[in-house]
């Protein structure tokens, strides 16, 4: 049985919040103007077609809402939404660093790649994250509230594990 050594819940930030809270007031506004002026269309068909990108926004927003971040004694795992799981082992971890994430170099918040050092991100916001360095594969970037005692965790993990065959 795997212990966790380290667990971490980093919420998405306040301008992803922001943006949201704006799409969703700004389609039900559209919905009420259309519902009270009394357009000559069927109003479930406006309600479906205005309901539906609402809909899919707090969906996003809701799948979206944060990182998840375990450390066991084997592996790190970031969890972000349904489908974005990453797994990396603690063999496979050659440095681990705190960074920041700004807007010019990875785009955004969410899923990003940056093109100028071929690494994979996972962010909440533009900020405080942690950047691993691996053996096999592409560098990985996350958000994380504490990067320095996440790094500090990682490294100890890994000076006290056998290094990695391959």
């Amino acid at each position: 049985m795997r212990s966790t050594v380290y667990s971490e819940w980093v919420p998405a930030g306040t301008l992803v919040k922001i943006l949201v809270g704006f799409v969703s007031s700004l389609v039900l506004c559209v919905l009420l103007i259309v519902i009270v002026v009394g357009v000559a269309i069927q109003i479930s068909f406006l309600i479906v077609i205005l309901v539906s990108p609402l809909a899919f926004v707090l969906f996003l927003f809701w799948n979206y809402r944060g990182i998840r971040i375990q450390v066991t004694n084997n592996e790190l795992s970031i969890n972000y939404g349904f489908f974005n799981h990453k797994h990396i082992p603690i063999s496979n971890v050659v440095s681990c660093k705190p960074i920041k994430t700004p807007l010019s170099k990875y785009g955004g918040a969410g899923v990003r790649y940056c093109f100028t050092d071929c690494s994979w991100a996972y962010t909440t916001s533009f900020g405080d994250a942690v950047k691993i360095i691996r053996r096999k594969g592409r560098s990985f970037v996350f958000s994380s509230n504490n990067p320095e005692k996440l790094c500090s965790i990682i490294n100890r993990i890994k000076e006290h594990a056998p290094d990695c065959p391959f």
